[in-house]
């Protein structure tokens, strides 16, 4: 199952291969050089069009694109002041070819170059960044943040590493960042998703068939990956043939399983059904209408609710409590061999033994751990994405690392990061409601990674459409307008009971 190549995020040494690929089809390095600084000095005439403007240049690449963008940028009537950081003759061999064509003063680093800047070019670093940030370059970054002045970041904020979004030494909030080709994980992962901006990806002239050869692992989320494969009702479906959710409830925490009961229900799935412990039934059963409450009293019971082969996913976790009888539950879950989205305590009760769930799950189940969660089974080492990862191949199930740079990751490798969520998901029961999308659409047939992919990107969908005062019961409620606008293009124009589009 292939993904989107125009959503492929490459890492630093991925577009190296990629700028390599375009050159050995005849494509020069300056030539795509002069693309990028081009893309670059349009982007700041558009959003800055009056005023002084300032580029910062390294040594590197990233500073030859900054010496096209003033070259372009002065020969529209700007007033440009360059500075370098290091020694001309240092300059790669593009950026110098680039730098002989400046006819402009090349200034030295140091605070009066920002005095009366309209725009800052930070063209110092970009995504290849290789070590730390120190000793003078540190100090401009440092003078940088403290102006005040707009930024325009050249390829990726300087300090933010292109692999990971980790920091690497200072690092300036940049309003807007202007990268190549494709965007690279840095760009998608915080800390260093917040500092870009508004990120834009210029077309330097790199055939897009040059990913054939590279076979990018990680891809930014979006619809392009899995709509094909979206769930939709034909128009002689009916309830049993659209599956069959299972919601494991606890005794205390009802709540949380009722949300993620909603949340399964709204996403399509045909039935949605909660076993929820006896003495808990009666507050289950007042509350829902349209999801079934089965009681159970004991595993054996609970054995007998599962043993329903139309229950086609489970879900279990959420509210479930850290006790002996949800890790049975969850064993006992997983022993049918059917899709299991496994989130909060149904992962946390295994912290003492992770291989005692690894060795039971497969591609078709899905963890939900958010950071805390996560590290209670797993490594902590490394980037999120390269964690995520990490932790797939090692439980052989679809790991969902939450957050605000949510990752999807799959045993084989492909990974999925998630860039639409709002601050206002950061609020309690949300993340029930994650795990009741994502079982919806598997129980609809979807297979399990491309559901937790969908079900992410509509979570933050829904947040975003009900804007302030999110609370989580207000997202399953919210879903229907996105499938609105996400799904009505795409249907025929003369459902039964359907108005004609005009």
């Amino acid at each position: 199952m292939s993904l989107d190549n125009n959503n492929a995020l490459l890492t630093p040494s991925q577009m190296v291969r990629a700028d390599a690929a375009a050159i050995a089809l005849g494509i020069t390095g300056p030539t795509l050089m002069e693309a990028a600084g081009a893309a670059v000095a349009a982007t700041v005439a558009r959003r800055w069009p009056d005023g002084v403007v300032v580029v910062l240049c390294g040594p590197g690449n990233n500073g030859g694109d900054g010496f096209v963008a003033a070259r372009h940028l002065a020969a529209s009537g700007r007033t440009v002041r360059l500075a370098l950081l290091g020694d001309r003759h240092s300059l790669s061999p593009d950026a110098a070819h680039h730098a002989a064509y400046w006819e402009g003063d090349i200034l030295p680093m140091q605070p009066s170059v920002f005095e009366g800047a309209a725009v800052v070019i930070d063209a110092l670093f970009g995504a290849g960044l290789s070590r730390p940030i120190k000793g003078e370059a540190a100090q401009v970054l440092a003078q940088l943040a403290q102006c005040g002045v707009p930024v325009c970041a050249v390829d990726m904020p300087s300090g933010v590493h292109g692999d990971t979004g980790e920091l690497w030494g200072p690092s300036v909030q940049a309003d807007c960042t202007v990268t190549f080709f494709r965007k690279k994980p840095g760009h998608l992962l915080m800390p260093g998703r917040a500092l870009c901006g508004e990120l834009l990806v210029a077309d330097i002239g790199i055939p897009a068939d040059v990913l054939n050869g590279i076979e990018p692992a990680a891809f930014e989320n979006g619809p392009a990956h899995w709509l094909a494969d979206f769930p939709r009702p034909t128009a002689n479906a009916h309830k049993y043939q659209r599956g069959h959710v299972l919601v494991v409830g606890g005794a205390v925490m009802t709540g949380a399983a009722r949300l993620a009961a909603m949340a399964a229900a709204r996403a399509g799935a045909g039935l949605v059904s909660i076993a929820a412990p006896q003495d808990a039934w009666a507050v289950y059963a007042a509350s829902l209408t349209t999801v079934m409450v089965h009681p159970f009293q004991s595993l054996a019971s609970f054995q007998d609710i599962l043993d329903d082969e139309r229950k086609n996913c489970i879900v279990i976790g959420p509210g479930a409590g850290v006790s002996g009888q949800t890790r049975a539950q969850v064993l006992q879950a997983l022993c049918t061999r059917r899709p299991v989205v496994l989130d909060a305590d149904g992962i946390t009760v295994f912290r003492d033994d992770p291989d005692e769930l690894f060795s039971q799950l497969s591609s078709q189940c899905v963890l939900t751990p958010h950071e805390g969660e996560f590290g209670r089974l797993f490594s902590q080492g490394g980037s999120k994405l390269d964690r995520a990862c990490a932790a797939a191949r090692q439980s052989g199930a679809v790991v969902l690392l939450k957050g605000p740079d949510t990752v999807i990751a799959h045993p084989d490798g492909r990974a999925i990061i998630n860039s639409n969520a709002p601050s206002s998901l950061a609020t309690g029961g949300t993340g029930d409601v994650l795990a009741g999308f994502i079982g919806g659409l598997i129980a609809q047939g979807m297979d399990s990674f491309l559901a937790a992919a969908a079900a992410v990107w509509l979570h933050g969908e829904a947040a975003a459409a009900f804007g302030p005062g999110l609370i989580a019961s207000d997202l399953p409620e919210q879903l229907p307008v996105v499938f609105r606008d996400l799904l009505s293009p795409t249907l025929p124009a003369c459902l039964p009971g359907s108005s004609p589009r005009k």
